[in-house]
């Protein structure tokens, strides 16, 4: 069957492309429009990209079919809706794709190495020109890609104060996937979930609280069950990003695959601004909210956690044949744009 969706995708924008201006191309997503990183591809991919054609002079238009919110898929299948050509463009999310795209993970295996996402975003829009093991996982699942989405750095929510890395020994903590070690370094005990169950796990006692984005956290009322707020800023990170299947691409005009190309950062840097105005937006209101406690880790203490970590990184390295290098050059990159890492991460 997907097979068989390929194939029509593909003759459907063939079609019109060989005698006429018009190409069909459906874009979609697993999350809704709302979402930070889903709400450019309206915005900027959709909005800009017949503009820019006819500002370039170009008698080809896209005509675009939009289905956001999961209509098409569910979010563990963004990789494969888009390389099998179940749509012929959409958000990847690699952050669910760990086997796959083992490169674009290695954010969650440096953790306080930055909280910038704009600059994050950045810097993986480079790497994938630089790096040819993070552009082979993308092609090599049938996609190329254009643009990076990142979301905000990690912070506490908790039911019990937390002023020191002690008052978090014993005690459960929401972190799922590659997040547990960061807590299990520090005497913390991880508890699997997912922002979903979150405020229930918490309001029953299976969890003391949750390590998480407050982007994620703050629209499902987390700080209700989870009243004491700790900034401690563990790294934002890359989780994919706007992608096209390979085969579609391929046989797009050269003018459209351009303007696609130029369009890719645009989308990141409307990404980084929604994410700057929500996350600026929520700190406000949790400062506001008397039954919100606020407040920021020490650094002294934010460092003592920093230097409790394994060699993740390292770890993570030592298990790809381009780890090194990825790693290398990731670290490089984000010094180069202005970061300064807490830990300086490579393989020893």
């Amino acid at each position: 069957m997907k097979t068989i969706c390929a194939t029509a995708t593909a003759l459907a924008v063939l079609a019109p492309m060989a005698g006429a201006e018009e190409i069909n191309l459906t874009i979609s997503a697993s999350h809704a429009i709302q979402i930070p990183w889903i709400a450019p591809l309206q915005e900027v991919i959709v909005a800009k990209t017949n503009e820019r054609l006819r500002a370039m002079g170009s008698e080809n238009s896209i005509v675009w079919t939009e289905s956001y919110g999961g209509a098409l898929y569910s979010f563990g299948d963004t990789l494969e809706a888009v390389g099998d050509g179940i749509t012929d463009a959409g958000w990847i999310g690699s952050l669910w794709e760990e086997s796959k795209m083992p490169y674009d993970n290695l954010t969650y295996f440096t953790p306080f190495a930055t909280d910038d996402y704009d600059l994050q975003m950045q810097v993986f829009n480079r790497l994938y020109d630089e790096v040819p093991a993070l552009k082979a996982e993308w092609e090599d699942n049938n996609v190329v890609f254009l643009g990076a989405t990142g979301a905000d750095t990690y912070h506490l929510y908790t039911t019990f104060p937390v002023d020191s890395i002690d008052d978090l020994k014993g005690r459960k903590i929401l972190a799922p996937g590659p997040t547990a070690p960061w807590m299990a370094a520090i005497g913390a005990v991880p508890v699997n979930g997912a922002l979903p169950t979150y405020y229930n796990q918490i309001e029953t006692g299976v969890a003391d609280g949750v390590i998480s984005i407050v982007t994620g956290a703050h629209p499902l009322k987390i700080q209700e069950v989870a009243p004491y707020v700790t900034l401690v800023g563990v790294g934002a990170n890359f989780i994919g990003g706007f992608g096209v299947n390979k085969d579609i691409w391929d046989g797009l005009p050269g003018d459209v695959q351009q303007v696609l190309t130029e369009l890719g950062p645009e989308y990141s840097a409307r990404n980084a601004e929604i994410l700057k105005d929500r996350y600026d937006t929520i700190l406000t209101e949790l400062a506001a909210d008397p039954k919100v406690t606020l407040t920021t880790l020490p650094a002294a203490e934010r460092q003592k956690w920093v230097d409790a970590l394994p060699d993740l990184a390292g770890q993570w390295a030592a298990k790809l044949p381009e780890g090194k290098v990825m790693l290398d050059a990731y670290m490089a990159a984000i010094r180069e744009a202005g970061a300064t890492p807490a830990r300086d991460w490579k393989v020893e």
